[in-house]
């Protein structure tokens, strides 16, 4: 492996972009495709199973408090997801992902895109 890799962790306010960055290119990704060109796309739907486990992955290093500000967002879920999607990925499929993305990414965006406002403030 390369030592390129950074050792220096990212912030609170670095990992908030991660995870609305992923949420954005998954939106972007998905917005003119329908539930079925997205089901017959192999590099899609891991472009997006990939995304989704960097937002599972960095939502876990989300301070508690900024957790317990926001209790609409099943903050355990998120983390249980990317150990589905790590350890049982056989059993993913497209309509998950889909629903997920289509019912789940925009309450998170809109609270991620919240604590960033506030962390400006």
């Amino acid at each position: 492996m390369s030592s390129r890799f950074s050792s220096v962790p990212p912030t609170v306010a670095d990992r908030l972009r991660h995870i609305l960055h992923s949420i954005e290119e998954i939106q972007g990704l998905l917005a003119d495709a329908s539930q079925q060109e997205f089901a017959d796309n192999r590099l899609l739907c891991l472009a997006v199973e990939r995304l989704l486990e960097i937002v599972c992955e960095t939502s876990r290093h989300i301070p508690a408090e900024a957790k317990e500000r926001t209790p609409e967002i099943p903050w355990r879920r998120i983390a249980d997801l990317g150990n589905r999607l790590r350890h049982a990925y056989h059993q993913i499929n497209s309509d998950l992902l889909w629903f997920i993305a289509k019912d789940d990414l925009p309450p998170l965006r809109a609270v991620i895109e919240r604590l960033m406002a506030q962390d400006r403030a």
